[in-house]
């Protein structure tokens, strides 16, 4: 069973109600022990009196293993420990049902209802795959406020990502699946993330998705460099290598370290302080910087992006229009701020 699971089994009332119970049988049983064995001293011993209110707790009624012909207390004492004892166990077994047809009946709810949350997201990202690296870009989309759902066959990797994030939107399929991907939200979904561990599977999943909706974004992780042309035909629109792009890493670390420490801090802030890109929507008017994003606190323009062209640090009477993309360093509440202010 899953961990996660386990969890929401220990928190549910059924469980606790279990433990209840449980002490209760317990605390029935030690009490009728000690006075089966104080009420037929000196000839019953401990095991005598424990087995005698076992057999009166389990209705198995044997007959007296510990004399009470002339104690009429005892007798109603027995009385006292069947009631109690019967109406415990009873109790345990209802509650034992009640947990696990509870337990079957909310995972098939949850299910449920997270599917019908997912059909109404817009704009969101697939992760297909979460294991090393799909972990890794969840966790991005985690810092930076962005909504996800999450494809995984494996179901430890899933399970081990769900225990420290429970509430994440997952499916527990084949992300080259077309009803798997249907079910994400490919239809409204602004991009997908190919991480697989496998080559061959990344290409299936951007050529699935590139079928049922060739407007999202497709970023494809590839193990073998040289399938990078072929990740392409199959409809992806950025290629990424793990390794290629770590021995860029090893190598940026040794010729300009102060480079590399500066974006590792930033990745590191508590803040999620990130490079973001904002697009201009189509419905704003041609505006300057000072107008479309007068200085802040909360970002910093770097540069903008217009037609293929590039403009760094771009002055204050820098004319945008709408489709230009912005360049910023913002916390995901300053992206977030940008994009409001662009939309007013």
């Amino acid at each position: 069973m899953r961990r996660t699971g386990l969890k929401r089994i220990v928190r549910s009332r059924h469980f606790k109600g279990l433990l209840y119970g449980a002490v209760l049988l317990l605390a029935v049983t030690a009490l009728g022990t000690v006075v089966y064995h104080y009420i037929g001293r000196p000839t019953a011993t401990w095991i005598d009196s424990f087995y005698f209110t076992f057999i009166t707790i389990a209705t198995i009624g044997y007959g007296e293993t510990v004399d009470l012909s002339t104690h009429p207390m005892g007798r109603l004492f027995t009385v006292f420990i069947a009631i109690v004892g019967i109406s415990t166990m009873s109790y345990l077994f209802s509650t034992m049902v009640a947990l696990l047809i509870d337990s079957d009946l909310n995972a098939e709810l949850r299910k449920k209802r997270m599917e019908k949350d997912i059909s109404e997201f817009k704009g969101h990202y697939i992760v297909c795959g979460i294991g090393r690296v799909g972990s890794n870009v969840a966790m991005e989309m985690v810092k930076t406020h962005r909504r996800f759902v999450i494809i995984e066959t494996d179901r430890a990797a899933l399970d081990n990502w769900l225990e420290h994030h429970p509430q994440s939107f997952h499916l527990h399929e084949d992300a080259a699946d077309d009803e798997a991907l249907l079910r994400a939200g490919l239809a409204n979904a602004a991009g997908v993330f190919a991480v697989t561990g496998d080559d061959s599977h990344n290409l299936m999943i951007a050529l699935s998705v590139k079928l049922l909706n060739p407007k999202a974004r497709v970023v494809v992780r590839v193990h073998d460099i040289r399938n990078t042309n072929k990740a392409k035909r199959a409809g992806a629109d950025e290629i990424v290598s793990p390794d290629f792009t770590g021995g860029m890493r090893i190598a940026s670390a040794m010729v300009r370290p102060h480079v590399v420490n500066f974006m590792d801090q930033m990745l590191r802030s508590d803040e999620g302080l990130r490079v973001e890109e904002v697009v201009v929507p189509a419905s704003f008017s041609a505006a300057p910087l000072s107008v479309l994003a007068p200085k802040s606190k909360e970002y910093l323009l770097m540069a903008t992006h217009e037609h293929g062209k590039w403009t760094f640090n771009p002055p204050d009477d820098h004319v945008v229009k709408a489709g230009a993309v912005l360049v910023i360093m913002a916390s995901p509440d300053g992206r977030v701020h940008l994009e409001k202010l662009l939309k007013a």
